[in-house]
């Protein structure tokens, strides 16, 4: 019989703020707002994407400031993280490390310091409850200019020992390029957080080079197409650089036909440490469990590699040693039960 995947200790590296929230939430706030909601985000829910093009992303952009609008109070925000944890904790992920870049909530939370302040208490709270790690990513946007980035990376800095533990970019690659970014880059790594671009998701293999030549990347946001190149596989494997795979999204904005197309397989026996990822499960329908279970079902991982894949999350994390020595033996326990 088959091990219950939920029960499986992980760790969750990519999820994106807004994308975190349930869908039962949204639909709850923005009744209560008198907001109206299209139709992708209620009966069509959740909606056909494809952002392959550049109308089809500026849709998916659209979707999301719109649920993003939802949340206006500090009480919302305290109320997404809660839930997120809960949810969290439900598929067995012991640690979490959220995406949010406090530029999108500034103007209704009190700037950006107040912004960043008010996730880390709210993240700090649902920790507790839920008894879930939880680390937080600010993340920058790269269709904004590089010295917003950089304020976001001198931002967060100053929270480095204070729950955040990584410096992002994230937002369209075709739109800009990873090596304009490296200054804000430098910021965060000189205060020891991780760097955690996106790369190779709507760009090719040469988007991941630039991340991790550029920006030193320590881990990369997507970079399933890191597969297009041998030896750019070869080179994350021998810097043990982890992708943050979510095939449930490659498949829903279009980069992936199906999820078989999403080259999982092919990353893992490559050596590729991969941490399986829901990015925005609010607009792709899916949370972390099911991207287990696509290993499972779809990729033919066998319970000795799923455990694998959960090591290589945790180990790729920000976790505090001690919490990874932790939970590595409880994938070892899981395995052996």
């Amino acid at each position: 019989m088959a091990r219950p995947l939920d029960q499986l200790p992980k760790a969750h590296l990519h999820l994106h703020f807004t994308g975190s929230m349930r869908h039962s939430t949204l639909l709850e706030l923005a009744q209560e707002q008198g907001l109206h909601l299209p139709d992708a985000l209620v009966q069509d829910w959740p909606p056909k994407l494809r952002a392959t093009d550049e109308r089809g992303w500026f849709r998916f952009q659209r979707l999301y400031d719109i649920a993003r609008s939802v949340l206006r109070r500090e009480s919302d925000v305290y109320r997404l993280l809660r839930e997120a944890a809960e949810d969290e904790a439900a598929e067995g992920s012991r640690w979490l490390e959220i995406q949010v870049d406090p530029s999108g909530y500034a103007p209704r939370f009190g700037g950006l310091t107040a912004t960043l302040e008010l996730v880390l208490d709210a993240a700090g709270q649902a920790a507790r409850a839920a008894d879930v790690g939880i680390g937080v990513i600010v993340a920058s946007n790269r269709t904004r200019h590089p010295l917003d980035a950089k304020t976001l990376a001198r931002l967060a800095t100053q929270y480095a020992d204070k729950g955040v533990t990584g410096f992002g970019l994230s937002n369209d690659e075709r739109r800009g390029r990873a090596r304009d970014f490296d200054g804000a880059f430098r910021i965060a790594r000189r205060a020891g957080l991780l760097a955690v671009p996106h790369g190779g998701e709507l760009s090719g293999a040469a988007s991941v080079a630039e991340c991790v030549d550029d920006l030193e990347a320590d881990r990369i946001g997507h970079g399933i197409r890191s597969a297009e190149s041998p030896r750019l596989m070869e080179r994350l494997a021998d810097r043990q650089i982890a992708c943050e795979v979510c095939p449930t999204s490659n498949v829903g904005l279009g980069v992936a036909q199906r999820a078989g197309d999403v080259p999982v397989r092919r990353l893992f026996e490559a050596g590729v440490p991969i941490a399986l990822g829901a990015d925005d499960p609010l607009l792709f329908g899916a949370r972390l469990l099911p991207q287990y279970e696509l290993a499972r079902t779809v990729y033919g991982f066998g319970d000795a590699e799923i455990a694998e894949l959960a090591r290589q999350s945790i180990r790729s994390s920000a976790a505090p040693d001690s919490s990874k020595k932790e939970l590595l033996a409880a994938v070892d326990a899981w395995l052996a039960g």
